[in-house]
């Protein structure tokens, strides 16, 4: 499958944008500490704003973002939402509620609970009717929801909006699911290479097995074991280089997707979103 990049978002550990990780992974610049992602829902109308969790924004947030430096509009896009444990705070606190002898669940906590919530608040923020699919694959969120993407832009011939997050669970169903930050990456993916930033060339591999693509420094690594949205960290590193780059995902089980990224324009300044 060969698919282009049109837009890029991403925010997590340490960077507040995609800019910010570009800049570390092509000039070397230091991640900041101290920034842990905060997503503010601003495509969100006011009502939908105070009922969507945090990790409802944070899908919208890159969702938005990467749509914008796209320059496309977003009723002309379908939609593939990704994320190995959707609303963790809210499964939390209806777990929580489930425990106490009344267990009375809000109904707002209900409707964020359900996989396709996040789809749902970005349609009704962005007037989309088009179709989306919001799709859970355990660490291999990222690899499914991409392989999703592609197959949706070149089957039905029009581009589509990536969005993969993931946010941490609260003790104690942290104990048992890894994650410890918020991470989120959106991609806009058309089948036209006119004015695009990068073309991605996609493989299913089910025979050889490569190892999956590591990050080079033990930090970044960590960061991209952390949760199925951060193991987008090699393809964003790609996007980064001014080379050509091959990068090696886990997808489903023994199956691999191989990922040769070429440069369209990636030797130009990025637009900020």
């Amino acid at each position: 499958m060969i698919v282009y990049l049109k837009g890029l978002a991403a925010t997590g550990p340490g960077f507040e944008n995609w800019n910010a990780l570009r800049n570390h992974f092509s000039a070397g610049t230091s991640l900041n500490p101290d920034f842990v992602p905060r997503p503010q829902g601003g495509i969100l109308p006011g009502v939908e704003r105070r009922r969507a969790s945090v990790t409802v924004k944070l899908a919208v947030d890159v969702a938005q973002d990467a749509l914008q430096q796209s320059g496309m509009k977003p009723e002309d896009l379908a939609l593939v939402f990704t994320s190995s444990n959707g609303d963790t705070n809210t499964i939390h606190q209806i777990c929580e509620a489930l425990a106490t002898p009344e267990r009375l669940v809000s109904p707002t906590r209900f409707h964020n609970s359900v996989h396709n919530a996040p789809a749902g608040y970005w349609s009704i923020a962005s007037g989309s009717m088009q179709p989306s699919s919001s799709i859970c694959a355990g660490d291999d969120s990222f690899a499914t929801g991409l392989v999703e993407a592609a197959t949706q832009c070149l089957a039905e011939g029009v581009p589509v909006l990536l969005a993969a997050f993931d946010t941490p669970f609260p003790e104690p169903l942290h104990e048992k699911t890894p994650g410890r930050q918020p991470f989120g990456a959106a991609l806009v993916l058309d089948s036209i290479p006119h004015g695009s930033l990068a073309k991605m060339t996609i493989t299913v591999d089910c025979g050889a097995r490569p190892a999956t693509t590591q990050m080079a420094d033990p930090d970044m690594e960590d960061m991209r074991r952390d949760s199925s949205a951060s193991r987008s960290l090699p393809l964003l590193a790609a996007f980064a280089s001014v080379e050509p780059q091959k990068v090696v995902l886990g997808y489903s089980g023994d199956l691999r997707l191989r990922i040769a990224v070429e440069g369209v324009a990636m030797n130009q300044p990025w637009a900020s979103p």
